[in-house]
């Protein structure tokens, strides 16, 4: 990787897993300017799940849209976007167990997230429940 600052090379001096995002923390030091600076490494669903739908077609999963749709059931409360990323890493903890060969079924994403949204905040859970049907 390249500094942040100057674009000169970086030399990794820590690195930690991270479980709850499935991600590699590093601390970066430039081997220029010596300017320290923190990377994540994560994984890019889009290129490795798919969601199969109701009728069979698949589309590359995406953690943006699947943040929106709980954001948008969390509306109503003050700490919506933070309640909403932290239910969506919880989410994502709970699809990574149940996905197979990279394939997620459609209707798997809405009944977890249903399970997780009902276990923190029952009217978010009516609200998903009313958008995301998996019924034809």
């Amino acid at each position: 990787m390249v500094c942040v600052y100057c674009g000169s090379l970086t030399q990794v001096t820590n690195s930690r897993s991270q479980k709850r995002n499935n991600g590699v923390w590093r601390r970066r030091r430039c081997l220029h300017c010596q300017s320290i600076f923190t990377s994540l490494e994560t994984v890019d669903y889009a290129q490795v799940w798919n969601v199969q739908s109701i009728k069979g077609t698949y589309t590359p999963f995406s953690q943006d849209k699947l943040f929106l749709s709980i954001w948008q059931s969390c509306r109503h409360r003050a700490t919506a976007k933070e309640d909403a990323r932290q239910l969506t890493d919880t989410v994502m903890e709970k699809l990574r167990l149940k996905q197979q060969r990279g394939i997620l079924a459609v209707y798997t994403v809405i009944d977890v997230v249903q399970v997780v949204l009902n276990r923190f905040d029952k009217a978010a859970s009516v609200y998903y429940a009313a958008r995301h049907s998996h019924k034809p």
